[in-house]
């Protein structure tokens, strides 16, 4: 299933080795996951329109990381001194939005959920703390090994009673048993799924529990999504990417009405 809106892609760049990257139609962050990048923007014809130095992060077990913000019609030159490994989470827009750089220590961390539920959440793209773009949302999340997140299963679909429909990406890394270097060898879990309001609506039901180790992608096109699970033992990290037909920019969420009661007995509103 292929999605409408929402992109991303993943670029590693080798030590001197600049590799080009052309927008087009869509908005982008550039996030480094390990590694320090140099990025050049330019519009399509090659006029020079900006440059950042991004310090980046030896992982992102590691902690947060600095980032830019690029508009659509852009072309961006992207080189790292020692090599580097970046995430392109992207949206497709109308505006075209000016680049702007976004430091580490502006984004917002906090803890969310309660017990065997309680993650870390970077809020480095969310409305209220990165409001000039067009569609593009993301935040990135970090599960203690054994925990759960995106816990209780929640959508924002246009089924009701959601406000806001939005598309959705998970970009999952996973750490080995230093629990900071990303590794094949633990894992994790991934839910998505469907009730009787979507097949009302006439979608085609989703029924997914997957393993995924790192590295992986899920699309959640519509549907509730969650848990994902930490296996114990290995620490998960996912990168959300969010995009939306609304004219304003939205994380607005309902969650599973039958679990939604486990919220209500963590003491907060996360």
């Amino acid at each position: 299933m292929t999605l409408e809106l929402a992109g991303l892609q993943v670029v590693t760049l080798d030590p001197g080795s600049p590799q080009v990257v052309r927008t087009d139609d869509t908005e982008m962050f550039v996030l480094p996951l390990s590694g320090a990048t140099s990025v050049e923007v330019a519009t399509p014809t090659g006029e020079h329109v900006a440059a950042f130095e991004l310090a980046g992060r030896t992982s992102v077990f590691a902690g947060v990381s600095d980032f830019c913000y690029v508009g659509r019609d852009s072309t961006l030159t992207l080189t790292s001194t020692a090599g580097a490994e970046v995430a392109l989470p992207s949206a497709r827009c109308e505006s075209r939005r000016s680049p702007a750089y976004g430091t580490a220590t502006g984004v917002p961390v906090e803890t969310r959920g309660a017990g065997p539920a309680t993650r870390e959440v970077r809020n480095f793209g969310v409305p209220g703390v990165w409001d000039d773009a067009d569609r593009l949302m993301c935040c990135e999340l970090v599960t203690p090994p054994g925990n759960w997140s995106s816990y209780p299963p929640h959508k924002h679909d246009v089924t009701d009673p959601c406000s806001v429909a939005n598309e959705e990406i998970y970009y999952y890394r996973i750490a080995g048993r230093d629990q900071v270097t990303p590794s094949r060898e633990g894992f994790g879990l991934h839910r998505t799924y469907t009730g009787p309001e979507h097949a009302a609506a006439g979608l085609e039901e989703l029924d997914v529990l997957v393993e995924v180790r790192d590295g992986d992608v899920l699309e959640v096109p519509y549907g509730y999504h969650g848990p994902c699970v930490a296996a114990p033992g290995y620490p998960m990290y996912y990168l959300n990417v969010l995009a939306g037909h609304g004219r304003e920019r939205s994380m607005a969420f309902c969650d599973d009405p039958a679990h939604s009661w486990v919220r209500n007995t963590w003491g907060s509103p996360t």
